[in-house]
């Protein structure tokens, strides 16, 4: 598993799982705790998409990320929202598909955002935090074309929730 960092928001790391491929298909770790020393996931979770549907942005100030789409293609960003950072509001996008294995690492205090570019995608999330689980309730949602971030989206009318729009 390659381990590298964010060139724009340093606390971003990105992994590359490592995979063994033959006629039958292929397996990949998606996380060994010899790279997480100090985060224990405790809650898994998937969302399937079609194309064009974009989720995001939400976040909260607890939980540990571990990203990945492990079937189709999606652009993932990542925004940088703790009050106090000199990279407040910065952000950094990535692709993340089942034929490159990239897994991104989110810290507490950043947003997460994907858009669906294949026909249909399998996003998961590996969640580690301490006591119980901030759900919607406690969350924060960030409109998805909100105008302080400003980050340009490649399309003009994504498939959005209630909560997205």
């Amino acid at each position: 598993m390659i381990i590298s960092f964010d060139k724009k928001l340093k606390d971003i790391k990105i992994y590359k799982h490592s995979k063994f491929k033959d006629f039958r298909g292929e397996i990949w770790t998606k996380w060994d705790k010899k790279h997480f020393k100090n985060i224990k996931f405790n809650l898994s979770k998937f969302a399937t998409s079609k194309k064009n549907v974009l989720r995001g942005f939400h976040g909260d100030t607890k939980s540990w990320k571990l990203v990945s789409c492990i079937e189709g293609k999606v652009l993932n960003v990542v925004v940088d929202y703790r009050k106090n950072s000199k990279n407040f509001l910065k952000y950094s996008s990535f692709i993340l598909s089942d034929k490159n294995k990239l897994a991104i690492l989110i810290p507490p205090g950043f947003l997460n955002s994907y858009l669906c570019l294949s026909k249909t995608c399998i996003y998961s999330y590996d969640y580690s935090f301490k006591g119980n689980y901030n759900d919607v309730k406690e969350q924060y949602s960030i409109k998805w074309n909100d105008k302080k971030i400003n980050f340009k989206w490649p399309i003009k009318r994504p498939i959005l929730s209630k909560r997205d729009r």
